[in-house]
């Protein structure tokens, strides 16, 4: 049996979801510096250093690449920069050591600045997103996130609770309708495709805007399993021949270059149209983005810096860049 949940009065948040009312929310640059703490580590402290240490020569660049290969920016990626500085250095005839952090800056953003792709929806009603990642990388916690940015946006969301093998997922999916004030379609147990397509039909008969449809977390390398969630996005077709409309991959940012591999298995996969990096929470490695941004330039619609239901935000290039050397 499926049930259609709606409450009338949200559920207050508890724990990480409870602001003081005296207390003074951070500002999002702040969020997000806090987030990149460990790679602006790895980045900032160890480049002041570096770049303070006079002259340009092969010496520099060879500990730059240490540096950068340390924050998970990746061989291929690591050696874009290393090649665009070279070419900016001897362009601009720079000597100084000292000239090449903002060299740095600007070689990150243009490799980064292709990412930026803001997820549009007005194309479809009900435009459906299907999400899709590894156990544990926060794709039902980003689900409730993502229903109430929809909802700050004035459009009227549904869930699909499509991991149909935990039902801690389930559960929890369901007390994100509650704090979000929208209806959760479920089943115990039983088949995910058919949660989500019986969520799509919902959606329609309601005229509701957004439809998000998790699914059950796995490993790139289950291939039955990777069948299993081919499955799901045909069966989305079925309900809806133009969708699904947005397939976004949810990525745990302290997977570092595991990342990328997931990114990799899951588009060839699932064709992923968007990403979503989360638990950029001070001990994950942003480095991973640049590595993406070389082998799978696939957008980033979102990034997630905390617990806090506005801890999801679109991806913005400048932003990540002045986050990481400031």
């Amino acid at each position: 049996m499926f049930s259609f949940l709606k409450k009338s009065d949200p559920a207050t948040p508890v724990g990480p979801q409870a602001k003081s009312a005296s207390q003074k929310p951070e500002s999002w640059a702040a969020r997000l510096k806090q987030g990149l703490s460990r790679t602006r580590e790895q980045l900032g402290k160890k480049l002041t250093g570096l770049f303070s240490s006079g002259k340009i020569d092969e010496a520099l660049y060879e500990e730059l690449e240490t540096i950068l290969l340390t924050s998970d920016v990746g061989v291929t990626a690591t050696q874009y920069l290393l090649d665009d500085m070279r070419a900016r250095v001897k362009r601009e005839g720079l000597t100084d050591a000292a000239q090449l952090k903002s060299t740095l800056q600007q070689s990150l953003l243009d490799l980064l600045k292709p990412l930026e792709g803001p997820l549009e929806t007005a194309s479809h009603k009900p435009f459906i997103i299907m999400l899709a990642g590894v156990n544990g990388a926060g794709k039902t916690t980003t689900i409730g996130k993502l229903a109430k940015y929809f909802q700050s946006q004035g459009k009227s969301v549904l869930l699909a609770a499509g991991d149909t093998f935990r039902a801690a997922a389930r559960e929890q999916l369901m007390v994100w309708g509650e704090r979000n004030n929208v209806t959760v379609i479920a089943q115990e147990g039983g088949d995910s495709a058919a949660v989500i397509f019986d969520a799509i039909h919902a959606a329609k008969a309601r005229g509701i805007d957004i439809v998000l449809a998790d699914t059950a977390g796995r490993l790139p390398t289950q291939m039955h399993l990777m069948e299993e969630i081919r499955k799901v996005k045909r069966v989305i077709a079925k309900a809806d021949p133009s969708g699904p409309h947005e397939v976004l991959l949810v990525l745990d940012a302290n997977t570092g270059q595991n990342g990328l591999a997931q990114v990799k298995a899951f588009d060839d996969a699932l064709q992923v149209t968007g990403l979503a990096l989360t638990k950029l929470d001070g001990t994950a490695k942003g480095g991973v983005i640049a590595a993406i941004a070389r082998a799978r330039p696939i957008p980033i619609r979102f990034i997630g810096v905390g617990e806090q239901m506005e801890d999801l935000r679109p991806f913005v290039a400048q932003e990540f860049v002045e986050a990481l050397f400031e």
